[in-house]
């Protein structure tokens, strides 16, 4: 039985793994380029159905290092059920999106459920702001270090921090431990 049925629809061939399954993904303003584009790339290459939302939807948003990314729905009309993970990009992005109740919600939503919450680099911000990171071990940018050990988050300096259905990377450099354990929650989800 699929935990969460496709309702965005992609062309091209669907993996096996993921049977396109959605997953959504957080962009805005100043997202750290490669911490969206490469879990993208990753999700889609497994056969999961990559849904990028934003606050407005099919708007073109620039990355920190000027790589454009055109959402495909607003995070108002996206709903938690109808995707089977959440990844949250890092760069100056989360500092703007977690203050939006409607992203914090999503997020309660997703870790609510048991479904996965990947966090990148300054990513964590949002999961921090959501009041989900409380007991969960978990990693970010040295930058928000003190951010999760205030919100109650376990610290690890750590390539990729696996706590059952989070998964939280320090930078770009940690993009394939990364995207190998959002994938292997995915699958085991």
């Amino acid at each position: 039985m699929e935990r969460c049925a496709p309702k965005w629809k992609r062309g091209g061939e669907v993996g096996e793994h993921g049977r396109g399954k959605q997953v959504l993904l957080f962009a805005g303003d100043d997202y750290e380029d490669l911490e969206l584009w490469v879990p993208k790339m990753r999700l889609a290459e497994a056969g999961f159905a990559p849904v990028v939302a934003g606050l407005a939807a099919q708007t073109r948003y620039l990355g920190k290092y000027g790589y454009p990314c055109v959402t495909d729905a607003s995070v108002a009309e996206v709903r938690a059920e109808d995707y089977c993970g959440l990844v949250i990009p890092g760069g100056w992005m989360p500092d703007k999106l977690r203050r939006d109740a409607r992203v914090c919600e999503l997020t309660r939503q997703f870790a609510g459920t048991g479904k996965l919450v990947a966090a990148i680099c300054h990513g964590g911000w949002i999961p921090i702001s959501a009041g989900v990171y409380r007991g969960v071990r978990a990693t970010g940018s040295l930058g928000i270090r003190d951010d999760l050990l205030n919100a109650g988050a376990l610290w690890e300096d750590r390539e990729a921090v696996v706590d059952r259905h989070f998964v939280s990377s320090r930078a770009p450099a940690d993009l394939p431990a990364f995207c190998r354990a959002m994938l292997a929650v995915l699958h085991a989800g």
